[in-house]
Order: C-alpha cells, then structure tokens, then sequence
C-alpha cells in the first residue's frame, strides 16, 4: 500500500508544489490538504494519512500547537514540520513534542522523499543544519555538569557503552553518526529488520524511550569521556 500523505499549509501554493514533487511516486499518495492546524486535526480520522507535512506558521491553529495534539491523539501518525526558516526555537519544539522530522521548505524533492520513507520505517529525520540545533542545546551545555559529576560519584554510574554488546555498540555509533537504518543495514550487510530489532534491544538495555535520547546521552557520554 503506497505512503498516504496528508499537507497542512496555509498557502495554497505550497500545498500544490508538495503535491506536484510527490504525485510521481508509486508508493506514494497524498491523500488530502488543509489550511490549518484545525483543519488537519479535522482531516486525520477521514483520510487517515501515515504522514502529516505541518507547516510551523498557519493561522487559527499553528503546526506546534497542531503538533503536541496530534502526537498525544494519533502517535502512530509521522509528522515531519516544514518551515521556511531554521529557526532554533522550532527545531527545539518540533523535537520536545514528539515530530519524526523537520524540513525547510526549500528542501529538494529528493531530500523530502529520503525524509518520508525514513519516518516511515521509524526513523527520525533532522538535517544537519537542525541536528547541530539539536546537539548544541542538549548536548554541549550539560557536558560540563556531565563533567563535574564524573569528579563527584558519576564513575559508579553503568557506561551506556557498557550495558550493549559489541554489534550492539557499532549500531550506536552508526545512530550518534546520524546514519538511518538503510545505510546502517548497508555498512554491515544486514537487514533493516536486524538493525530495528538492535535498536529496541538498546533502548531497553540503556532505559531511554527514544531514539533521540540515546543519541543524547550517548553524545554527552563520548563528549564527557573526550574531556576527562
């Protein structure tokens, strides 16, 4: 069954272009338009879309309020934000309330199919440009509270590294690198299966819920490690 796509824009235009670069796609189908965050709201239950395009700034209703709705009512539904800007606070946002992924709007049509198909087989999907918003705001300030911990009592602590086996391990520095599961798959010539079912059986070893978490502690842990 092809990728169902639901667009919420409040520009016309942009609906359409989305439509336009997606339209081509076998597997995938975009299933509806709205203008707003209530609208999309209204939409989901009737064409039941597998990914949501929320725009940041629409009136009535914007994308991040859109967002934290959606995520608590439809959690299976990916969600990746589209905006015209890198904006900090959006990025922070669309990440603290649970969005798959986010996109400039001037993103090509190649990056967006690679960003669909990836939230699609659970990835999360943040661009450079936002994983270096990410990775400065959660990750370099509390290296040096990390720091002065490891001097007070945070060396009896278990190592993350510690808690995974050995394939276990390269898997994470695969994710800390920003590689998906299809390029992680390729580099050690297994399955994407194999690579979903190594990521469970990590985020159960190290306790966290999400694929983001892992990532941050195991960067605060690798950068804390490379300061002491």
């Amino acid at each position: 069954m092809p990728i169902r796509i639901l667009v919420a824009d409040d520009h016309s235009v942009v609906r359409k272009g989305v439509r336009t670069l997606l339209e081509d796609e076998v597997d995938i189908e975009v299933v509806g338009e709205a203008p707003d965050g209530d609208e999309a709201i209204d939409l989901i239950p009737v064409v039941k879309p597998d990914v949501l395009f929320l725009d940041i700034t629409m009136p009535r209703m914007s994308g991040i309020e859109a967002l934290q709705i959606i995520t608590q009512q439809y959690p299976k539904i990916r969600i990746l934000m589209f905006s015209m800007h890198n904006n900090k606070d959006y990025i922070l946002k669309s990440v603290q309330y649970g969005a798959a992924g986010y996109l400039q709007k001037d993103t090509d049509r190649e990056e967006i199919l690679r960003a669909v198909r990836a939230v699609v087989d659970g990835e999360l999907y943040y661009p450079p440009s936002a994983s270096t918003v990410i990775i400065r705001h959660w990750v370099v300030p509390e290296t040096a509270t990390l720091k002065e911990d490891h001097s007070q009592g945070s060396k009896n602590r278990s190592s993350i590294w510690n808690k995974v086996s050995s394939r276990e391990a390269q898997i994470l520095t695969c994710l800390t690198e920003g590689m998906n599961s299809q390029e992680i798959a390729k580099k050690f010539d297994i399955s994407t299966n194999t690579v979903a079912n190594q990521r469970a059986s990590i985020l159960k070893k190290v306790g966290v819920k999400n694929t983001v978490d892992l990532i941050r502690l195991a960067l605060e842990e690798k950068s804390g490690r490379l300061k002491n």
